[in-house]
């Protein structure tokens, strides 16, 4: 294990709990691999709002679109026994298709650049109004032109992983969701991933809707089944499970599922999502995107009541799941931070045993704060942020519980005095960071309370 990588992780932990309560989201469930090892696994919030059902690493989320992960690798799997070549026709192995939907390659439809429709006529079922396709209801959206000549553009498409999945049945001669978990899902180890919610015998986590329009969250059971679709977005697993899988996929893994050539064929960006601002690509059943030695390659996942995401970073042997239970969950923002996490960690390196003893979240009515011990300093993070870091002052330590504000923005306390206030313990109770009384969160609760709540006042 790198040797700054425990410190990140409990602080990936206590800022991922803050966000929760801050973003006043149901759940959250995160879990981190280390190579194939999960380092971190972790659960916060409720599975269930309306019985308040606490969530835990064991409860299942459905990952939707990380499916299509799954699927691509069964495909290569068929592949290296030479029963599929990624040059085939669709058409060759399912009949009933559009002409020009038949004459599409299983590599266009695992990049998704085969121009087939996004989800058909109608995809009532992601609005909660309709179940997921029949066969025969995907056959009948297929039976119809593609929406572009294929190999002309990225285009996503449920549709077109709806037929991987007929390829692979009519390949194998099995059901899917068979086929995939005795040749996928168990040799890759996963105790706790189904193909479909029909086949889920845990613990399972609600769906939950947004504030608006109601005002408040109402709980979307999310418990249809996948019909023809569980080869697009039927899989259900918990968030160590999916980190598992995906830490796999990564070239760079020591034990996989597929070989090392599948798994580059699978990573490789092959196009860009060049009409988003956020620098994606697409591979086969795979996103991708970032730089700078912090490449990553993985998928996510929305499904009514779900936002999920999980990526590898090949050049760190790291791997961050993140599962939330809402529709508006922030599974994406809250994988780039802990991402932004690791990246200053690795930077500054470990915290010293002096700087250590630095670390404390701490409050005033504006807000909390955290000091953060990172090497020989600590920094002064913002938790409200999806990178805690951004613009983070620095506090250079100077003897136990004294030190000083080395580097800060301009409007900040530059140059100036940081002292810890400590109980009889040991235990930081407050701390003065330049001109600022920062105290405990329990302590400014009190406060306030003291001071603004009226009803507290006549009591």
């Amino acid at each position: 294990m790198k040797p700054w990588l425990p410190a990140a992780l409990d602080y990936v932990a206590s800022w991922l709990e803050f966000q929760r309560r801050f973003h006043d989201q149901p759940g959250c469930a995160v879990a981190i691999a280390d190579g194939g090892e999960i380092v971190l696994e972790a659960a916060f919030g409720s599975a269930d709002l309306s019985t308040g059902e606490a969530l835990t690493p064991r409860h299942g989320f459905r990952i939707a679109s990380h499916s299509k992960s799954f699927t691509a690798a069964g495909i290569l799997h068929l592949v290296e026994q030479g029963r599929l070549r990624l040059d085939d026709k669709a058409g060759a192995y399912v009949e009933g298709l559009h002409p020009e939907v038949a004459a599409v390659t299983l590599t266009q439809l695992l990049s998704n650049s085969a121009g087939l429709t996004r989800d058909g006529v109608d995809c009532g079922q992601f609005f909660d109004r309709k179940p997921y396709l029949r066969k025969d209801e995907l056959f009948a959206d297929l039976a119809r032109p593609p929406v572009f000549p294929a190999s002309q553009r990225f285009k996503y498409s449920n549709h077109g992983f709806g037929l991987l999945g007929l390829v692979i049945e009519a390949v194998t001669g099995k059901p899917y969701a068979d086929w995939i978990a005795r040749e996928i899902v168990g040799p890759a180890g996963l105790k706790e991933t189904r193909p479909d919610i029909t086949l889920w015998s845990g613990p399972m986590a609600k769906g939950h809707s947004g504030k608006l329009p109601l005002g408040r969250r109402v709980v979307i059971p999310a418990d249809n089944p996948g019909n023809a679709m569980v080869s697009a977005a039927g899989f259900v697993a918990t968030a160590a499970d999916i980190a598992r899988y995906i830490a796999q996929i990564s070239p760079k893994a020591e034990a996989s599922v597929l070989s090392e050539l599948s798994r580059r064929e699978m990573t490789r960006r092959l196009w860009p999502d060049a009409e988003s601002s956020l620098g994606r690509h697409y591979g086969l059943g795979t996103i991708s995107g970032g730089g700078d030695g912090w490449d990553w390659v993985g998928h996510s996942g929305g499904f009514q009541g779900f936002i999920t995401r999980t990526a590898t970073v090949p050049e760190q042997g790291l791997t961050v799941s993140v599962l939330t239970n809402a529709i508006d969950g922030l599974a994406h923002p809250w994988l780039d931070g802990v991402i932004h996490i690791f990246k200053s960690f690795a930077e500054h390196g470990a915290p010293t045993p002096t700087t250590e003893r630095w670390r404390k979240r701490l409050w005033t009515i504006w807000g909390a704060g955290d000091l953060v011990p990172v090497g020989g300093k600590v920094l002064m993070a913002n938790p409200a942020l999806f990178n805690p870091f951004l613009d983070a002052g620095e506090i250079a330590v100077e003897t136990e519980d004294q030190g000083r504000i080395v580097k800060a923005p301009g409007f900040a306390s530059p140059g100036e005095p940081a002292r810890l206030i400590r109980n009889a313990a040991g235990e930081i109770e407050s701390a003065w960071l330049g001109a600022a009384h920062v105290i405990a969160e329990e302590a400014l609760q009190a406060e306030m309370l003291e001071r603004y709540d009226q009803r507290h006042a006549r009591a």
